[in-house]
């Protein structure tokens, strides 16, 4: 049977969150643990789709029922699809669980309905409809969909189409799954954890290009603080024997409603962003360490910036037993992602004793590479499986 299977990585940050969302420097390693997306034609009579063999329900799936608005509108004659959802990355837990999810059922989609060129070369100019960070005549962000997904005039001539793992484009999938994670924070979500997953090893946010380090692309959302702007970056992360060592409290903590907290926080006293500020300062003397390969620099400047997570408030008791577990056989130990709850993550050279640590403790550990690969399409059979014609 038809099918597209993709793949993306979880991601842990080293510094910078909540401080990103404000436009400061963060820096994101994606790890080993990874989600996969199944997609295939439903084969059902009732043409509801479904997912993990149950019918679909936007409610409760609103990263996938945005990219469906984008990718696969009814709209447009697309049929239903049957999605799997297969993974090791524990959701609500700060480790990019919904990104993932977005980025790999992004590419999913994109291979199984193909794209059609307006010439012969594939490349976003020459795309008669999609979206990418070179175009600007097509709207992501814009819940008129999918004629803003449409490119108009000769633009928009179908010339020429391509199907498959050669019709993915990373820039395309980090771009759509940072919509819709937008769309489920409430308009706020930097471009981290979408950017992270879509192009694994290393990815740094900042408020401006960086020097000595690979741009990529400039990030905009309109978020209800005001427009907000974000430069990526990527690095391969510099040969050493470190490893991450996540360690999970086991408490749900979604992002969406810490971000709240911190917004809220802000709006009601302005004077705190000085703290956001003073993180987003740890995060490019810790980008400096990163890129010098100065992993004992990098390990200070974590610990350093979970003292500044306590200070607005992110942190947590059980966050707190984990890190300083883990501080004694670390480089350094800090809550990762929005706090609250979820993980904490350790840089380590030896991870098996600060695993053990942490599960004293109690928490649950999972250990990590430093940098894995990102987007993936694993299994691409018999693809087209829609041809918008």
């Amino acid at each position: 049977m038809q099918h597209i299977t993709a793949s993306a990585p979880g991601k842990c940050i080293l510094f910078g969150e909540h401080a990103v969302v404000y436009g400061h420097p963060a820096v994101a390693v994606a790890i080993d643990q990874r989600i996969k997306v199944k997609i295939e034609i439903a084969t059902s009579s009732t043409h509801n789709w479904k997912l993990d063999g149950l019918v679909f329900d936007p409610k409760k799936h609103p990263h996938i029922e945005a990219l469906k608005r984008r990718l696969w509108p009814s709209s447009l004659n697309a049929p239903p699809l049957s999605i799997s959802i297969d993974g090791k990355i524990p959701a609500a837990s700060g480790l990019g669980s919904s990104a993932a999810l977005s980025v790999a059922a992004s590419a999913a989609l994109r291979a199984a309905r193909g794209r059609w060129l307006n010439g012969s070369v594939n490349s976003p100019e020459n795309w008669a409809e999609g979206f990418s960070s070179k175009i600007s005549d097509t709207d992501v962000h814009s819940d008129n969909q999918p004629n803003d997904s449409l490119r108009s005039g000769d633009l928009g001539q179908k010339k020429r189409f391509i199907a498959g793992s050669n019709a993915v484009d990373i820039d395309e999938c980090a771009l759509l799954a940072h919509a819709v994670e937008a769309i489920a924070q409430g308009g706020r979500a930097s471009p981290m954890d979408s950017s992270t997953c879509s192009h694994g090893h290393i990815v740094v946010l900042s408020d401006r290009i960086e020097d000595g380090i690979e741009w990529q692309y400039s990030r905009k959302l309109i978020t209800p603080e005001g427009e907000r702007e974000w430069q990526i970056h990527t690095v391969k992360p510099p040969e050493n024997d470190v490893f991450l060592v996540i360690g999970n409290t086991g408490i749900h903590a979604p992002t969406s409603k810490q971000v709240e907290k911190v917004a809220s926080m802000l709006k009601n006293n302005p004077e705190r962003m000085k703290e956001i500020e003073t993180i987003g300062l740890i995060s490019r003397r810790g980008i400096k360490s990163l890129l010098n390969g100065d992993y004992e620099s990098v390990g200070r400047a974590m610990s350093e910036n979970q003292l500044m997570l306590q200070s607005i408030g992110v942190s947590s008791p059980e966050l707190e037993s984990l890190i300083q577990a883990a501080a004694p056989s670390s480089l350094g130990a800090k809550l990762t992602g929005a706090g609250g709850g979820g993980c904490m993550v350790a840089l380590t050279r030896n991870p098996k004793k600060t695993s053990e640590a942490i599960e004293l403790a109690g928490g649950r550990t999972i250990i990590s590479s430093f940098g894995a690969s990102g987007l993936m399409i694993e299994e691409d059979t018999d693809t087209p499986l829609w041809i918008n014609t």
